[in-house]
């Protein structure tokens, strides 16, 4: 692991007000990666869009778009500046995705109406967890429900059998990430992760940050 630049952010913060600043720590309280998120091929931007920012609003640190059908499909406007503040990882390929999700120790979960589904309100939040949802019309693949450790529904009792991708994600995430919060695991950052976000974040909130990480560059050369 590479030393972390504590100098650089010192620096960088000296150009961002302390309100910024206690803010950043604000979220940061409340962030994890013990929840995250999967879309799958979702044709209408606007749903992926929709499901970062409730990533957002809800403290998932980490969201995983796989754009092998469609391309990417992140509109900026209606994400409304989310895309900044949650970490996004790109997959051409499902299988590419699940692997991955796997080496880092998650559960993969399909959110889908199947009978069988766990229901929300019996559901466990007992490891980390990765939620896949899946496109507007099929939902998730044969792959994906071939390859989970489990299935997750919302309760409906209405004549609609399914809701939009993008409420379906926030009613879960607002869910799952309040049981998290009242149970006994580590479910924030690590320290370290912490500091990154706030690197990450301040150079984000830099106007002309390309020439101040410049004059940081030729300050620290003459040292």
């Amino acid at each position: 692991m590479t030393p972390f630049n504590s100098d650089l952010l010192a620096y960088l913060e000296t150009f961002l007000s302390d309100q910024r600043k206690n803010r950043f720590l604000e979220v940061l309280k409340e962030r994890t990666n013990y929840l995250t998120v999967v879309v799958e091929d979702v044709f209408q931007m606007h749903n992926t869009s929709a499901v970062i920012r409730s990533c957002d609003v809800f403290g998932i640190q980490t969201a995983h778009l796989v754009e092998g059908r469609f391309g990417k499909r992140l509109d900026k406007n209606i994400a409304m500046g989310a895309q900044q503040w949650v970490d996004i990882h790109r997959y051409n390929s499902i299988s590419a995705c699940m692997n991955a999700l796997k080496k880092q120790g998650y559960q993969l979960i399909a959110t889908t109406p199947n009978n069988d589904s766990c229901l929300l309100d019996d559901f466990k939040l007992d490891q980390k967890t990765a939620l896949f949802f899946g496109t507007e019309k099929e939902g998730l693949s044969a792959e994906v429900l071939a390859n989970v450790d489990g299935s997750l529904k919302i309760p409906m009792v209405g004549f609609s059998e399914s809701l939009n991708i993008s409420v379906s994600a926030a009613i879960l995430l607002q869910k799952l990430s309040a049981q998290l919060r009242s149970l006994d695991v580590n479910w924030q950052l690590s320290p370290r992760e912490q500091l990154e976000k706030r690197l990450d974040w301040s150079k984000k909130s830099i106007k002309s940050i390309e020439d101040i990480l410049e004059r940081y560059e030729k300050e620290e050369n003459k040292i």
